[in-house]
């Protein structure tokens, strides 16, 4: 393998000649073998760094302070990074010590690098376009990098909000097919009153559509940025006019409607907007969850369960047992939000260990974040593909239930009184048989008016 000699703080280093990373990055691959897993994985992240630092060529360039060809060659590099280029060049770990600095010099070196080679230089010619001279001019990794964080986390949303979205719609369709199936409502696992099964599909497409508008509220606060804080927030090194430009240089850029925090000191070290969107993520996992919950529950048997709704099948569920099916999309999403739940108390701990003037561990931030973002989004689209698309219901079984559980004298206790409904629910309970029968047999309703009273519209108000 042939190599170029960089070298930095610590000395000299030996490098691949055809690598776009430099001397930094080679000692973070070194440093930070922690997951395995690259900043490539995080394809948002990468192309946010690139819209970051070609914000921050264009207002260096439009102040004076680097010249137009560098500042040039910096964007075209970028803009090859943001249309999927060069992606496999970013190489340090996503989890890693020193606040950002590992990813920020990966990004400074690929970025200076290519723009070398587009102006016919060779890589590591840094006299002519520098990592840190050029690239990052009036910059500080505690300014680009948490930038980059935000706008990549933006994005990242955007794909979780259009998943649940579609299950949301799912469960929506359902709502409808079974907006006249009637059944037994449950709470703490007993019978309580009728209801229908679109009601209780219904639920489930109401909770994600409440869930997405507060994922909305949420992100909104990461649109709050701190380019142009440098290292602490005092703007030191930065040109006056440069937050203000570089800010401007990143909307039209990402087209997201990013504004400089009022308070440059403060958000450097500020990350509550991370726990408020965590907060957020960690709400929509409970809750899809909660709803797994009742699928696995609604569909359990399929004799000797409830067995109202039947899943899809999609794999053999057992090894032993001939002829199981199991839950496993249900099961795969609730073990989702389980790693959701998880990553929450992990962004709470990152957010609360910061010290004085910075927040070192946004990395861990990030890798959180960003695996709860991602897999959310699959859990959802699985979910409605896999599993409630293809939900059928049992009417017959759930009809059952309704017309011999104890709950419906609840319903009945209008037209029968309170009295009669105590004692028909005693003798129900006392000999296995059913209240619409016993109503019927003792006379209390005709059965015409009973069958009226049994409709979905009249028993669970449903239209």
């Amino acid at each position: 393998m042939t190599t170029r000699r960089e070298h930095d703080l610590l000395g000299d280093k030996d490098v691949p000649a055809d690598a776009y990373w430099g001397v930094h990055t080679a000692r973070a691959r070194e440093n930070f073998p922690i997951t395995g897993t690259t900043i490539a994985a995080y394809p948002h992240l990468v192309e946010a760094l690139a819209s970051v630092k070609e914000a921050a060529a264009r207002a260096n360039a439009e102040l004076g302070l680097l010249s137009p060809d560098i500042a040039d060659a910096i964007g075209a590099a970028c803009r090859e990074i943001r249309e999927g280029a060069l992606h496999g060049e970013f190489v340090v770990d996503v989890i890693q010590g020193g606040a950002g600095t590992s990813t920020n010099m990966n990004a400074n070196e690929v970025i200076a690098n290519r723009a070398l080679e587009l102006l016919g230089h060779a890589k590591g010619d840094y006299h002519v376009v520098h990592p840190n001279e050029h690239v990052n001019l009036s910059q500080s990794t505690n300014d680009a990098y948490p930038t980059a964080v935000n706008v990549a986390t933006i994005i990242a949303v955007r794909g979780l909000a259009q998943a649940m979205v579609v299950l949301e719609k799912a469960f929506a369709a359902k709502a409808v097919e079974f907006h006249d199936v009637l059944k037994m409502g449950r709470t703490q696992l007993q019978d309580a009153v009728p209801m229908t099964l679109g009601q209780e599909f219904g639920t489930y497409a109401v909770m994600l559509g409440e869930d997405r508008l507060r994922l909305t509220e949420a992100v909104a606060l990461l649109h709050e940025i701190n380019l142009g804080a440098t290292a602490i927030g005092t703007g030191l090194n930065a040109a006056p006019g440069y937050a203000e430009a570089a800010c401007r240089h990143l909307r039209e850029i990402t087209g997201l409607p990013v504004v400089t925090a009022a308070d440059l000191v403060e958000a450097t070290q500020d990350c509550g907007a991370f726990v408020h969107l965590s907060g957020v993520l960690k709400r929509i996992a409970v809750k899809l969850s909660k709803s797994c919950n009742d699928l696995r529950l609604l569909s359990s048997g399929p004799r000797a369960g409830l067995n109202e709704i039947n899943l899809p099948p999609v794999q053999a569920g057992s090894s032993i047992m001939p002829g199981k099916i199991n839950p496993v999309v249900p099961e795969v999403v609730n073990q989702v939000a389980f790693e959701v739940i998880g990553n929450d108390v992990t962004v709470t701990m990152a957010a609360e260990a910061g010290q004085l003037q910075l927040n070192a561990f946004e990395p861990i931030i990030l890798h959180s974040l960003s695996e709860s973002i991602t897999h959310l989004g699959a859990a959802c689209r699985t979910l409605a593909d896999k599993c409630v698309s293809g939900i059928t219901a049992n009417v017959d079984v759930l009809r059952a239930y309704v017309e011999n559980s104890i709950g419906l004298v609840t319903a009945l206790n209008p037209s029968i009184g309170y009295a009669a409904a105590t004692e028909i629910a005693k003798e129900a309970l006392a000999t296995g048989r059913g209240v619409a029968e016993l109503v019927v047999e003792k006379g209390l309703i005709p059965a015409e008016e009973l069958a009226r009273l049994l409709r979905p519209e009249t028993l669970a108000r449903a239209n």
